[in-house]
């Protein structure tokens, strides 16, 4: 038996007990897991520590180091978020509806756990406890494979957890990591559909592309975000630049944050130039059209953009720049670039905004607001476990609930067909 089948058939096995678990014994869990994080501190940033020397070493980007970076603050944070989660209700069990046959039988639909889950991420180990803590109360065993350069802070991380749950109680075979971080060893996790029951990819577009092409494991896409912003020629023009420079510059390493502005003809002249002198306060280069370059001007930071930069998650400093001529036409260009993530239109026109909010298709449409608030705790879910970009079998923040399925139970009395 395989490395990742040994794992499989562990978590397969603790799937059961986790399903079967009471919310208070998953609660507890979650209480023994935070307790742990804040007691071991020291040795998670020890090992957080040879993560980022190793990132420097690698000339892993600023912007890319700090999602890697762990401090005593981010350690509480995460800790907190776990605490949070005990307070949130259990989805498990819920009774989402039910009736009685004509012949007497008592049929419900009820909600259970998806059973083993499979989280592949890159460089944040804040991912680790926060799929583990949300897949716990949820009822689910969990795999990680987070990426190389997290490798010595997912592994303390998890051993921390592991520690905590089996004192909760619990088996510590609800969370396991996978310390092989070969691409070999990631491809066999994707196939191995014999005890893993979904994958949920984290991360650029490139993994996330990876994990749909190679995986036989069903797949839900998250994170991917090529996120717009349309200024209409209606637009008030200190919104508009407020909400481009939160979405672009507010935390440019996330999947909500903005990377390409679109803008309608008739305002270009007057809104791109105070758009990028607040941009310019962050050093963010703009990759424009011929139009765009004909009113910045070229520089150092406003350079040509190339038809692949429109099509791009930058995670950086970066934002491509397209003027339109109308609103169909930014329909248009959004549509052909989008990754149906989270898309925005800042308009003072009602039927400009009811137009863009019916004809854009993505998790999450705005208008004029940043698209930064597409986040779990911010819809209400509390907590979440990814942006999900498909239809199907959730979209958009994924939380308790989507980490669940249904199950009919039927109660009979000797009923045959």
């Amino acid at each position: 038996m395989s490395y990742i089948e040994e794992l499989g058939k562990k978590a397969k096995k603790a799937s059961v007990e986790i399903a079967s678990a009471s919310t208070e014994q998953k609660n507890k869990a979650l209480r023994f897991i935070a307790d742990a994080l804040r007691e071991n501190k020291q040795k998670i940033l020890d090992e957080n520590k040879k993560d980022i020397e190793n990132a420097k070493q690698n000339g892993i980007s600023d912007v890319m180091t700090d999602r890697l970076m762990l401090n005593e603050k981010r350690i509480d944070s995460i800790a907190d978020a776990v605490v949070a989660l005990t307070s949130l209700a259990d989805p498990v069990g819920e009774v989402i509806s039910g009736h009685t046959h004509q012949n007497g039988m008592k049929i419900e639909r009820v909600r259970v756990p998806l059973g083993v889950i499979g989280i592949i991420y890159e460089s944040r180990p804040n991912v680790t406890v926060d799929a583990a803590a949300l897949c716990i109360k949820a009822g689910n065993a969990v795999i990680l494979r987070g990426g190389k350069e997290a490798i010595n802070s997912n592994k303390c991380l998890v051993g921390i957890m592991r520690e905590a749950i089996a004192k909760s109680g619990l088996s510590m075979d609800i969370v396991d990591v996978i310390t092989d971080t070969s691409h070999e060893t990631a491809n066999e996790f994707m196939r191995c559909n014999k005890y893993v029951d979904v994958l949920i990819p984290r991360g650029s577009a490139r993994l996330i592309s990876a994990c749909v092409q190679n995986a036989t494991v069903p797949v839900i896409e998250t994170g991917t975000g090529n996120c717009h912003i349309f200024i209409d020629e209606t637009a008030d023009i200190e919104k508009a630049i407020e909400i481009t420079d939160n979405g672009k510059t507010q935390r440019p390493s996330v999947c909500n944050a903005v990377e390409s502005l679109v803008v309608h003809k008739n305002i270009a002249e007057k809104i791109l130039p105070l758009i990028k002198a607040k941009l310019d306060e962050h050093n963010v280069e703009i990759r424009g059209c011929e139009r765009t370059l004909a009113i910045l001007g070229k520089s150092d930071k406003v350079v040509p953009a190339t038809e692949e930069d429109y099509y791009t998650e930058f995670l950086d400093y970066i934002i491509s720049c397209k003027i339109v001529d109308s609103l169909d036409e930014a329909i248009e260009h959004i549509s052909e670039h989008t990754t149906h993530h989270s898309e925005c239109i800042v308009t003072e026109s009602f039927s400009n905004a009811e137009k863009f909010l019916n004809s854009i298709d993505a998790a999450a449409v705005y208008v004029n607001a940043s698209t930064r608030f597409t986040d779990g705790e911010v819809f209400g879910l509390g907590a979440e476990i990814g942006i999900s970009t498909q239809k199907l079998h959730a979209r958009g923040p994924m939380g308790l609930r989507e980490l669940t399925t249904i199950k009919y139970l039927i109660r009979g009395n000797g009923q045959i067909r």
